[in-house]
């Protein structure tokens, strides 16, 4: 059984309207210059880390990569940005939602256009304070830990594919 099959709604071309973006998800990893984003299903032991923004959604952290930023900077500023958190160990890469924008201009004028993608990945991580919230950022008002079930139903309300999303990172996470 693939993974397609395993986790049918990740894997599912979808529309992300807020961007003007039709995506879908691989486990096939874009080349550098493609990423504009990044995302960290973190773990605090058997935990996953979830961040609730002023919308009253559940969402793992991640963003917006910056002009020249490398990637591994990137995980750490949004880590620290959205989730007061600190890198415990390496990052593991595991997917990423390629995308194209059919809006006329690249959401930063120094990202690619129209292709780009958004980088998945895993880490280990400890909770050391509260987010910085940055005003150009969603505004997280609560960091918790949750055992995977309860993680799985409270993401879900940053989309359907977010389940399948985490599901496969807990058990590739846990098989490295």
């Amino acid at each position: 059984m693939t993974l397609a099959d395993r986790y049918p709604l990740l894997h599912a071309p979808a529309r992300w309207e807020w961007g003007g973006l039709d995506v879908q998800f691989s486990t096939d990893l874009p080349p550098d210059e493609l990423v504009t984003n990044i995302h960290v299903i973190c773990f605090v032991g058997d935990e996953i880390v979830l961040c609730r923004d002023s919308r009253d959604i559940w969402l793992v952290p991640g963003g917006t990569r910056e002009e020249s930023e490398s990637v591994r900077d990137c995980v750490i500023r949004e880590l620290h940005e959205e989730a007061g958190a600190e890198l415990l160990g390496p990052i593991h890469w595991f997917g990423a939602h390629h995308a194209i924008t059919d809006r006329p201009t690249p959401y930063r004028p120094w990202q690619p256009h129209p292709r780009k993608a958004w980088l998945w990945c895993t880490a280990d991580v400890r909770l050391t304070g509260a987010p910085t919230n940055p005003d150009d950022a969603e505004q997280i008002l609560e960091v918790r830990t949750f055992p995977l079930p309860e993680a799985l139903n409270r993401a879900a309300t940053d989309g359907p594919h977010m389940p399948e999303l985490l599901t496969l990172a807990a058990e590739l996470h846990h098989t490295r």
